[in-house]
């Protein structure tokens, strides 16, 4: 069962709970399979091998951003978020490390939502696809270069992605949960590539709580120490909108660089390194990140977009 819905500000992590389905006790789900796809070829563009030290990737904060409006708390314990959406398997690998000393975080509830291939939220479905509803488009993909200035009027208010929390409008829940870091501060799940919808290019939101306490009924008290967003590269996201069903998804995309949310600082702010094959993406893709955070500090949400970089664009501003 999940909780009843407060506002965004008067959530407290004191009295969040996470409540596994049906009751049942946290137990180790296998993560062995990995993506479907059975061979990949390493993105070079997206950063370097996963053999990089810790020492490499743990020096600076992750960026923090604003949750969104879709945000559902005392969401469902699991790894694979999948349930029966279609879409281009994707396995998500989050490695949580304490920015100021490297170290792991270890048994943290990390969670993670995002909208379906066609841009249609759980939770939402009458809201989302840029508030027009959850009907599917169809017709012909979209092509590199969107036309036109960058969307402001998504969901949510300005980039669809500010604006405050929104009540859910149905008990849909698919492509949404929450797991624990291991004694290395890994957390892997397995989800589908995300799709696009009106105002925001494509992407995954992110929370890490701490300081909480897993129970049989799942994770209990602590803190949000850190709040942000997950993004993809562009040349992913084009190979992604050959594969069907994002191939029907006629909406106007709003590209990387046109975004309104994310920060412009690669991995910094939540740019994931990828591997896919790049002639079949449709076989699976391996998205991998490690988060810096400040497990003493709360970060619940930034409720608007973050002010621009200063290399950020004027787009992007």
């Amino acid at each position: 069962m999940t909780e009843p819905q407060e506002p965004s500000h008067r959530r407290n992590m004191t009295r969040r709970t996470f409540v596994v389905a049906g009751g049942a006790a946290v137990a180790a789900v296998g993560v062995g399979s990995g993506v479907a796809a059975t061979a990949f070829a390493d993105d070079r563009a997206a950063g370097p091998p996963s053999s990089a030290s810790g020492a490499e990737t743990c020096y600076r904060l992750t960026s923090e951003t604003t949750e969104g409006p879709y945000y559902i708390d005392a969401d469902k314990i699991r790894q694979d978020i999948t349930e029966d959406e279609e879409g281009i398997p994707l396995t998500l690998v989050l490695t949580v490390i304490d920015a100021e000393t490297c170290r792991p975080v270890r048994n943290a509830a990390v969670d993670i939502w995002h909208c379906s291939a066609l841009g249609v939220y759980s939770g939402y479905e009458s809201m989302s696809n840029g508030g027009g509803g959850g009907t599917p488009p169809t017709g012909e993909p979209p092509t590199g270069t969107p036309t036109g200035e960058p969307p402001t009027g998504g969901p949510g208010g300005p980039g669809g992605g500010g604006g405050g929390h929104a009540e859910p409008t149905d008990d849909e829940r698919y492509l949404r949960g929450t797991w624990r870091t291991d004694r290395h501060g890994h957390v892997t799940f397995r989800t589908v590539f995300p799709g696009w919808y009106q105002g925001r290019c494509v992407h995954i939101h992110v929370k890490v709580h701490v300081d909480g306490t897993w129970t049989d009924a799942g994770y209990e008290g602590g803190h949000t120490c850190h709040t942000g967003q997950l993004f993809f590269a562009e040349k992913a996201v084009l190979a992604s909108a050959e594969v069907a069903p994002y191939s029907t998804n006629t909406t106007t995309r709003t590209t990387l660089d046109e975004d309104g949310i994310y920060p412009d600082n690669g991995h910094e702010g939540g740019l994931l390194y990828l591997g896919y094959d790049r002639k079949h993406i449709a076989r699976g893709v391996h998205a991998r990140l490690t988060m810096g955070v400040t497990p003493a500090e709360t970060h619940d949400t930034t409720d608007s977009p973050p002010p621009a970089q200063p290399s950020a664009s004027p787009s992007e501003a």
